[in-house]
């Protein structure tokens, strides 16, 4: 199972609305207008109007206006006014966002959107997070750099998330974009060392390269000395995610070389002692990952490490994550900064509550908080008592086996939502959990936007009543009327999705898992969620009448992922027949299971491309 602990920020191009009519989407970044439309703003109107047609004015003022339109979904209703509407909205576009690399042709968006800057492009479904999308499914960038090579010269910012990547694709970008200056892979796989050592190399204007778990190969290539030896405008450098050991020397170098540098995230080779000569090197960083938390020499006594100075000389940090292969008692060295900290992931680090404890007091200002569920009860209460702006907490599991000891329960989650009243976004993994504690955090956090509940055990009831966890979901939808994203587990019957259809008119992601009695479970939230966009759904006894009662609402939504539920060959091809703008794809696990009328997993996406041509065998499109 991929991590989700490496990145501070919330799935970033989710939080904003999904594509509209063309496939793909974005915002404007206020790009300059054209001559013409400089011409008519600065010079004579009347010859202006004399010597072009009305509809040619009517583009010239709408390329000015557009520019402050920022919002995708703003840009696509605008886009669908009319053919000037539409071609002046794509001049004047400089961000695409594609949710999905499937839903459109690299070549038909890259014709439409020639003036882009940035990219934003995602691939794989979330579930191959949890290893459920077999290895070589797709998404392959290829043919996405080529298309971009050949029409977007101007273009600067890359985000790709689940996306398979190759030193090919790494050398193109390179030597494609003259201007290039962020690149940001999330969750990609497919290239190494060598790849990163030629975008250091090549983009002399590069200002971010974040890798955010990714699985780097070792090419044995040393991608740190790439970079050039005149000083840089690296300004975000995050690494974290790469396990073979780096170049220290180099890294050394290329922090003091690089001024405006504000993040800085190191991989587990980074010990504290080169920790401490990279921090006196750049007092400026705002964000920091520490890496190893713990000495090279692993010496008892060690008097040479002195932290707690480096970290009072960085006084503008304000978000602080890594502390991987952590020694507890060098972590009291950061309370320096603690004061100033919005951000603090401590998900890597094995602390219990009175370690946390001694950190967590002086953090008055955070905002976002991830940590392991060894801090206990006890350490949630702690941040409940001091974090009283906190907005989104995550709690991990040190062991997500189903029957492992019980870290965390529902007085942790009582004790955050009665001091967190300003939290937005939580996910807890837990071993019990009781509806009352679910209905408190409903009624104390009534702003909630993300929750995500992880009973680890399957059809686990309320620990204390032995009752369905229902009533406790139910109060979610109910009493957090800003609710967009819910993910549900424990012992679940149909009620709770019917609560979920009455109530849950905002919630455009919902990830199910061992849940429901019948096909009327599905029913409900498809013909009650409006604005449902991704259902994901697991382990649960659902079967083609449900998947057919969302004929009406398929079209809506971004995608419909159904894996080990009770779906039939025929049923899906049913679906594809009467929606046939929609990829329908059913996914074996292995090859050979081509003869058995069950589905394994489906997964069903809109496109304007069509069924896609780079299918593995194991890949059926009906």
């Amino acid at each position: 199972m991929r991590d989700e602990r490496s990145d501070m920020s919330e799935d970033d191009a989710d939080k904003a609305p999904d594509p509209g009519g063309s496939g793909s989407g974005g915002c404007c970044c206020g790009t300059a207008g054209s001559n013409k439309a400089r011409t008519i703003d600065g010079g004579d109107p009347s010859s202006s109007s004399s010597s072009a047609s009305p509809d040619q004015v009517l583009e010239n003022v709408l390329e000015n206006v557009l520019h402050f339109l920022t919002s995708r979904r703003d840009r696509n209703a605008a886009s669908l006014v009319c053919k000037s509407w539409y071609r002046v909205e794509a001049l004047t576009r400089s961000e695409l966002f594609i949710g999905n690399c499937y839903a459109i042709s690299p070549r038909r968006a890259v014709d439409r959107f020639r003036r882009i800057r940035a990219v934003v492009l995602k691939g794989k479904p979330r579930f191959a997070d949890f290893n459920l999308v077999p290895p070589n499914w797709g998404a392959h960038f290829a043919t996405w750099v080529s298309a971009l090579a050949n029409g977007c010269p101007g273009l600067e910012k890359l985000f790709l998330k689940r996306m398979s990547v190759t030193y090919d694709d790494l050398s193109t970008l390179a030597h494609s974009f003259p201007g290039f200056k962020e690149l940001v892979l999330v969750c990609c796989e497919g290239f190494g060392t060598s790849g990163l050592a030629v975008i250091a190399n090549k983009c002399r204007q590069l200002r971010a390269l974040d890798l955010i778990d990714d699985d780097v190969m070792d090419d044995e290539v040393d991608w740190l000395a790439a970079f050039p030896d005149t000083h840089t405008c690296l300004e975000s450098l995050i690494f974290d995610c790469i396990e073979c050991p780096v170049n220290f020397l180099a890294l050394e170098g290329l922090v003091a070389r690089s001024p405006l540098l504000k993040k800085l995230k190191l991989n587990r080779h980074v010990s504290v002692e080169q920790l401490q000569r990279l921090m006196f090197r750049a007092p400026q960083l705002t964000h920091l990952g520490t890496g190893s938390f713990s000495s090279a020499e692993m010496t008892q006594g060690d008097q040479e490490v002195d932290l707690y100075s480096a970290f009072a000389a960085c006084k503008s940090l304000i978000c602080l994550s890594g502390f991987r292969d952590i020694v507890p008692d060098y972590l009291p060295t950061i309370t320096p900064v603690c004061g100033n900290l919005t951000a603090l992931n401590l998900s890597y680090a094995n602390i219990s509550s009175e370690q946390l404890r001694s950190v967590i007091l002086y953090c008055h200002k955070l905002q976002t908080f991830w940590v392991l569920d060894t801090v206990r009860d006890e350490g949630l209460q702690a941040v409940a008592a001091t974090c009283k702006d906190l907005r989104e907490l995550r709690v991990f599991p040190l062991d997500a086996r189903e029957d492992s000891e019980a870290q965390v329960s529902e007085v942790g989650l009582i004790a955050i939502s009665e001091g967190c009243r300003k939290l937005r976004s939580i996910l807890y993994f837990c071993q019990h959990m009781t509806n009352a504690a679910v209905v408190t955090m409903s009624k104390n956090c009534p702003e909630l936007v993300v929750f995500r509940l992880c009973i680890m055990g399957r059809h686990l009831p309320d620990h204390l009543t032995g009752e369905p966890m229902d009533e406790g979901f139910g109060a979610i939808v109910m009493n957090c009327k800003k609710l967009t994203r819910l993910a549900v587990s424990g012992l679940l019957t149909d009620k709770v999705f019917a609560y979920m259809g009455r109530y849950g008119k905002l919630v455009r992601t919902l990830s199910v898992a061992f849940a429901g009695n019948s096909d009327m479970a599905l029913r409900y939230v498809l013909e009650g969620c409006s604005k449902l966009q991704k259902l994901e759904i697991r382990d649960s006894p659902f079967g083609d009448e449900a998947l057919l009662s969302g004929l009406h609402h398929y079209y809506n939504m971004r995608f419909l992922w159904m894996s080990s539920c009770k779906l039939s060959l025929r049923g899906c091809k049913d679906l594809a027949r009467r929606m046939p703008q929609l990829v329908v794809e059913v996914i074996r696990d292995r090859e050979e299971e081509d003869n058995d009328n069950s589905v394994e997993k489906l997964y069903m996406y809109r496109s304007l491309a069509g069924p896609r041509q780079d299918i593995p065998r194991f890949v059926t499109i009906l």
